[in-house]
């Protein structure tokens, strides 16, 4: 039977998502995705960077669509494959006008449980990428989320 732990200590493991991409799968906290959604068509904007993909209406709410792959090393944005997603993440930069934003995934996420025998990947890292560790499958990326949402601001759009 399993324990809660005791007043005062810290959790062993960490819920986790494995959100997979064109060319990298990202690890995030599973209390960083407010939602899956079936992919929709993004409403487009004009003079945006290729990584914002449109925007969405999610709960009635307008929500920017971007491509992480495209807004970290530059690579012009895949077309969704078969099976594609839309996540809705919680924003965490403390934004008064940005509380969600979407990333486009391409299948489902995956949940992964973190502990202290998580190992470090060692592998280059790409812009809005802070780390990388071996996962299950392979090598998980660590987003830079709030450093996404501030691309968001630089360009004017929150």
């Amino acid at each position: 039977m399993n324990q809660a732990p005791a007043a005062g200590t810290t959790p062993q493991t960490l819920s986790s998502l494995l959100l997979p991409l064109t060319d990298r799968t990202l690890l995030v906290p599973s209390v960083a995705l407010a939602e899956l959604i079936n992919q929709r068509p993004a409403e487009p904007r004009i003079g945006v960077p290729d990584w914002y993909l449109g925007d969405i209406i999610w709960r009635d709410l307008r929500l920017p669509l971007l491509s992480f792959e495209t807004a970290s090393s530059g690579t012009p944005p895949a077309a969704p494959a078969p099976g594609a997603r839309i996540a809705v993440i919680n924003a965490l930069g403390g934004r008064p006008h940005l509380k969600f934003f979407a990333l486009l995934v391409q299948g489902i996420p995956r949940p992964h449980k973190l502990d202290a025998s998580l190992a470090p990947a060692g592998a280059p890292l790409a812009a809005l990428e802070l780390d990388s560790a071996q996962v299950e499958g392979g090598v998980a990326r660590i987003p830079d989320l709030v450093g996404l949402e501030q691309k968001l601001a630089d360009i004017g759009l929150i």
